[in-house]
C-alpha cells in the first residue's frame, strides 16, 4: 500500500481536499482508504447501548456490524498508537491517504490559505513534498500546487509515490 498525508493548519481545506482526492483516485481505478486523525476523544458508542456495555466490561475491541457496514472500536489503554499500527489495521488498497499526523514521516501534500491565518508548516519540514494553495506564495523549496485542481495534486501524488496502473486496468495518471 501507497500512503500519502494531507496537512495543513485548521480552516486551511484539508477535509475539502481529501474528499476530492478520494473521489479523484476512485475515478482512475484505484482502491483507497483513508485515516484522520482528531485530538479529541473518539467515541461512536452511547453510554447503555450493548456495544458500550461491553467495551465498560473491558473488551478491548468492540465491532458494530450491519448490512451495509461495521465499525470496529479499539481501545487504546496504553495511550494513542503510533500511525504505522493504525495503517497496519487497513484492508489492502492501492492508497491510503491520510489527513493529519503532521510530524509523521510520511510524504506530505500542505494545505494553506492565507485566511487561515497561519504560517507555513513546509519550511521546517522535509517530508512536505508539495503545498497546494489557492493564492501567490513567496518561492519555495517544492512544488506549488494549485488547490482548485484536483487532477494536477493526484497527479503529483502518483507521480511522487510511483502509483502503479490499477489491478483493474483503467486510467494511468
Amino acid at each position: 500500500m501507497k500512503i500519502y498525508g494531507v496537512i495543513g493548519w485548521k480552516n486551511a481545506g484539508k477535509t475539502s481536499l481529501m474528499e476530492r482526492l478520494v473521489a479523484e483516485f476512485t475515478a482512475r481505478g484505484y482502491t483507497v482508504s483513508t485515516i484522520k486523525h482528531v485530538h479529541h476523544d473518539v467515541d461512536l458508542d452511547q453510554p447503555g447501548k450493548d456495544s458500550h456495555r461491553h467495551r465498560a466490561a473491558g473488551a478491548n475491541e468492540v465491532i458494530l456490524a450491519g448490512a451495509h457496514r461495521f465499525a470496529l472500536m479499539v481501545e487504546h489503554r496504553a495511550g494513542e498508537p503510533p500511525l504505522a499500527q493504525v495503517i497496519a489495521r487497513l484492508a489492502p488498497v492501492d492508497l491510503v491517504l491520510i489527513e493529519g499526523y503532521k510530524r509523521d514521516s510520511h510524504p506530505k501534500i500542505e494545505v494553506w490559505r492565507a485566511e487561515a491565518g497561519h504560517d507555513l508548516i513546509q519550511a521546517g519540514d522535509p517530508t512536505i513534498r508539495a503545498v497546494a494553495c489557492d493564492s501567490a506564495l513567496p518561492p519555495l523549496d517544492v512544488p506549488r500546487l494549485d488547490l482548485n485542481d484536483t487532477g494536477q495534486i493526484a497527479d503529483f501524488i502518483a507521480a511522487d509515490i510511483g502509483l502503479c496502473l490499477p489491478r483493474n486496468g483503467q486510467k494511468l495518471v
